[in-house]
C-alpha cells in the first residue's frame, strides 16, 4: 500500500533536449514502381482515351501495399506562373482571365497550382517566386520549374538538422528506344522508351553526370522565412552553384530542375497525351500517347527536358522519369539527412528524507499485536523498520492517480538512507 507526500513547486523543474536520427533513403526505394504510390485523380476527356495522372507521388520504404510500409516523402513538380517555361507554352488568356494552352501541353494549370501551394506554405505568398539562393534579385536565380520533395513527419520529425542533408542525383539520363518505323508500346512510366537512344537495353537506363547536392554552409549562413529556417542547397563539386532550397522546419526540399538536370538534354519517346495515335518522326504511337522528339541522328524533331518535356508531359510522367532515371536503381543511398526531435521534459524530484517512507501501511507489515513482522524471530521490539520502494504514483489535488513511475528494481529505504527519485516526463 502507498504512503503519500506533497510535491512542492521547488521540486518541479523544466528542461529541453533534442534527439538526432540518421535517415537514409535508398535509390531502389525511390525508383521502384512498387515502392512509389500514385494517386491518379486528374482525368482528361476529349481526344483519344483520355489521360489519368496524379498530382504527386509518395515514396515508401518498401512495397506500399504492405501494412509495415512507411511513407518517406511526397514528390511532385510545379511551374512558376508567369515564368519563362509557362509563358513559352501559353497561347493566350480568355475573357474570364483564364490562361489558355495548346492540347500538346498537359496539366499546366495543375503544375502552376502546385507551385502556388508551396509558395503560400513556405514563402507566405502564393504569388511569390522561389529563388536559389534565397531572396536573390537575379533573374537567372528564379526557380522556374521546381521539383518539390516533402518529407513525412515520421522521418523529418520536428525539423531537419542543418548541414546534414545530401542527395545523389544524375544530371543526365538516357534509355534505348525502338528502331525507326516501329511502334512505341509504352511511355515514360517504368523507364520504357525514354530519352536518347544510346543505352544497351530498355530496362537499364544510361545515367551520367552524377552530382551530390548538399546544404553545406547553412549552419554559418542561417536564413529564415515565412516557412521557418531555410538553407541554400548547393552542388558539392561547385559550392558557388546554388541549385535549390531546404526548408528545415517544414521538411521540404525545393530544387531547380533547370540546374539539377541538364535542361538542354535532348529527349525522345512517348508520353501521355490527348491523341488518337498516329505516326510522327518516323515512329508510330498508340492512342492516348504522343511522340516527344525524335531518335537516331534526327535534329528536326529534337525536344529538350526544359521546356518541352516539363510542359508536354503529365506530372506522373515527369515524376516517373525523375524517380526512375535521376535517382538510380541500386541499393546505394539516394538521400540522407539527420532529423531533430525536440524533447520537452518536466523533472519531478521526489524526496524521501531519513525518517520518511520507512514504514508500510500494508496490513501484512505488522502482526496481530501491531508489531513489525521481522525476518529474525525474536527481534520484533529491536529491529528498525525498512521498506522497498518499487513504484511512485503521482496524484492531483483530488487524489486522482495521474501517472505511475516504475523503478527498474526495488530500492531499500531505511532511517539510514536519504533518497531522491527523479521522474522525467517527456513530451
Amino acid at each position: 500500500m502507498s504512503t503519500y507526500k506533497e510535491i512542492l513547486p521547488a521540486d518541479i523543474k523544466s528542461a529541453r533536449s533534442f534527439l538526432n536520427q540518421l535517415v537514409d533513403v535508398l535509390q531502389e526505394d525511390v525508383s521502384g514502381s512498387v515502392s512509389r504510390r500514385k494517386y491518379q485523380l486528374f482525368v482528361t476527356g476529349g481526344v483519344g482515351p483520355g489521360i489519368t495522372s496524379s498530382l504527386f507521388q509518395t515514396v515508401y520504404d518498401q512495397d506500399f501495399t504492405l501494412q509495415t510500409a512507411n511513407p518517406i516523402f511526397d514528390m511532385t513538380v510545379g511551374l512558376l506562373p508567369g515564368g519563362q517555361t509557362e509563358q513559352s507554352s501559353q497561347t493566350g488568356i480568355d475573357s474570364s482571365g483564364k490562361e489558355l494552352f495548346p492540347s500538346s501541353s498537359l496539366m499546366m494549370r495543375e503544375k502552376m497550382d502546385v507551385y502556388r501551394q508551396f509558395a503560400m506554405n513556405l514563402l507566405g505568398d502564393a504569388t511569390a517566386t522561389f529563388t536559389s539562393p534565397l531572396n536573390s534579385n537575379v533573374a537567372t536565380d528564379q526557380i522556374d520549374a521546381g521539383l518539390f520533395i516533402a518529407f513525412k513527419r515520421l522521418f523529418a520529425r520536428d525539423s531537419i538538422k542543418r548541414e546534414t542533408f545530401a542527395m545523389q542525383f544524375y544530371q543526365t539520363a538516357s534509355c534505348i528506344g525502338p528502331s525507326a518505323g516501329t511502334a512505341f508500346t509504352g511511355n515514360v512510366t517504368g523507364l520504357a522508351e525514354t530519352f536518347i537512344h544510346s543505352a544497351p537495353n530498355l530496362n537499364s537506363p544510361l545515367v551520367s553526370g552524377s552530382a551530390v547536392y548538399t546544404d553545406m554552409g547553412s549552419a554559418t549562413n542561417k536564413l529564415s522565412t515565412f516557412g521557418g529556417q531555410v538553407g541554400n542547397v548547393i552542388d558539392s563539386a561547385n559550392t558557388s552553384r546554388n541549385v535549390g532550397l531546404m526548408f528545415y522546419d517544414r521538411g521540404i526540399l525545393v530544387l531547380d530542375l533547370a540546374k539539377v538536370t541538364s535542361g538542354s538534354q535532348f529527349m525522345s519517346g512517348t508520353i501521355d497525351a490527348m491523341s488518337t495515335g498516329g505516326t510522327a518522326s518516323t515512329y508510330t504511337f498508340s492512342p492516348g500517347t504522343m511522340v516527344l522528339g525524335g531518335g537516331g541522328s534526327q535534329t528536326q524533331f529534337k525536344s529538350k527536358f526544359i521546356p518541352d518535356f516539363v510542359v508536354s508531359a503529365s506530372i506522373d510522367n515527369i515524376v516517373d522519369h525523375v524517380a526512375g532515371c535521376r535517382f538510380g536503381s541500386a541499393d546505394a543511398t539516394a538521400i540522407t539527412f539527420q532529423n531533430i526531435t525536440n524533447i520537452n521534459s518536466t523533472l519531478i524530484f521526489c524526496k524521501a528524507a531519513a525518517d520518511e517512507f520507512n514504514y508500510s501501511s500494508n496490513p501484512t507489515y505488522t502482526d496481530s499485536s501491531n508489531r513489525i513482522v521481522v525476518i529474525d524471530v525474536g527481534q520484533e521490539d529491536t529491529q528498525q523498520s525498512f521498506t522497498y520502494i518499487s513504484s511512485i504514483g503521482m496524484y492531483d489535488a483530488n487524489d486522482n492517480l495521474l501517472a505511475v513511475a516504475k523503478l527498474s528494481r526495488p530500492v531499500q529505504k531505511s532511517s539510514e538512507r536519504d533518497l531522491t527519485f527523479k521522474i522525467r516526463l517527456d513530451f
